[in-house]
């Protein structure tokens, strides 16, 4: 008997869910920028109510909506839509075990709406009232290939002042990297320290994230604006007109506007979310319009003090700087200075704080309600 409940208690530690970090692959298309058409993999097209199969031992993929039928074969022209053969411009074709097709061809054949933006480097799809979107990158890269943590000090100019920052770029599409946010002990309201919430979470990166009740006298110190954790909106405000920086289990970064949040709350799908801002670069220019996001506080208006900033770039990867001294303006021009092509200021002040590989880069001054974090998975 006791041999039994051994057994059934192993067959349990076995299907213990895992944590935020552990989900399902990436997946990401590729732009072959010579031929100006973006592959994706065929399980995207599936996420819209395609009906998709491979046969392995005809290397042929069948896509199936309604009454159309596509067939096509790996690394051959000819294509057959409801038996009718066309010959491809670009070919089907499989990477790291992932089987691609050209997006264009798929979308034309199934009257599905295809959409390039531009701000988040993406492409999606909308079938029956369905939408998928998916990062995309240069068929160069390769991220596997790519470091995936990079950690540097910079001394950057901005008009005749000199800034001292630490400057940790991430490799967003690297298939160990996984994004996260995290509450001060898992919930509202509660602080502590940057470090322990980076260690409790398994972060081999963490920032400080958004602006909370930090003078209160109360031990409960409520975060402000809205917060998604795991997929949970775990603070909700949709009053807040701030910035919210989410990102959804590919690592597709947004920068969302607070009026557009509170439009579209019911229609956005992510996997973590934090409001904080003023935004700082957009399409990457310097673009600043506090007042208008709400804020009234001299600090962020003409104030300076120690920063914290995270901004995206084109390529998909996620840029976090620290500084001192530094005006909101001041700020932008630096984000811009390193590469970001849209970017966000989050909480400063003694809530400022960067840690890496177990050690501060930036040491805040005080214990904080959440943090931006970011995994390795070895």
């Amino acid at each position: 008997m006791k041999k039994i409940i051994l057994l059934l208690l192993l067959l349990c530690l076995c299907f213990v869910p895992t944590s935020w970090a552990s989900t399902e692959p990436k997946s990401f298309g590729y732009l072959d920028s010579a031929k100006s058409t973006t592959f994706v993999p065929i399980q995207f097209l599936s996420k819209v109510g395609v009906d998709v199969k491979w046969d392995s031992k005809e290397q042929r993929i069948d896509m199936t909506y309604e009454q159309t039928k596509i067939s096509m074969y790996i690394g051959k022209k000819q294509a057959f839509v409801d038996e009718e053969q066309i010959e491809l411009k670009n070919l089907p074709y499989i990477a790291q075990g992932i089987k691609y097709v050209p997006l264009s061809f798929i979308t034309n054949a199934l009257n599905i709406k295809q959409e390039w933006r531009n701000d988040t480097s993406s492409v999606s799809i909308t079938l029956d009232q369905q939408t998928a979107e998916l990062p995309v990158i240069n068929q160069t890269l390769n991220p596997s290939n790519s470091k995936p943590i990079i950690s540097e000090s910079k001394t950057l100019k901005v008009g005749s002042k000199s800034f001292k920052t630490q400057v940790v770029t991430i490799s967003l599409m690297h298939p160990k990297i996984r994004l996260g946010v995290a509450l001060a002990h898992n919930e509202i309201g509660r602080v502590d320290d940057l470090n322990n919430i980076a260690k409790k979470n398994g972060a081999t990166v963490a920032i400080n994230g958004s602006f909370f009740d930090a003078y209160t006298k109360s031990d409960i110190k409520i975060p402000y604006g809205n917060i998604v954790s795991g997929g949970e909106q775990r603070k909700k405000d949709l009053s807040d007109r701030r910035t919210i920086f989410t990102f959804d289990k590919n690592n597709l970064v947004k920068l969302i506007s607070g009026t557009y949040y509170k439009e579209q709350f019911k229609n956005i799908t992510i996997e973590g979310g934090v409001q904080v801002g003023p935004r700082l670069v957009k399409n990457g220019k310097v673009e600043l319009n506090v007042v208008a996001e709400g804020f009234k506080d001299p600090k962020i208006l003409t104030g300076g003090g120690a920063r914290s900033a995270l901004g995206i770039t084109r390529d998909h990867k996620l840029i976090l700087l620290t500084t001192g001294g530094a005006t909101i303006p001041q700020l932008a021009e630096m984000m811009k200075q390193v590469g970001a092509y849209q970017a966000m200021n989050l909480d400063g002040g003694a809530s400022s704080g960067l840690y890496v590989d177990g050690k501060y880069l930036t040491t805040p001054g005080r214990q904080i309600s959440n943090a931006i974090i970011v995994k390795y998975e070895k």
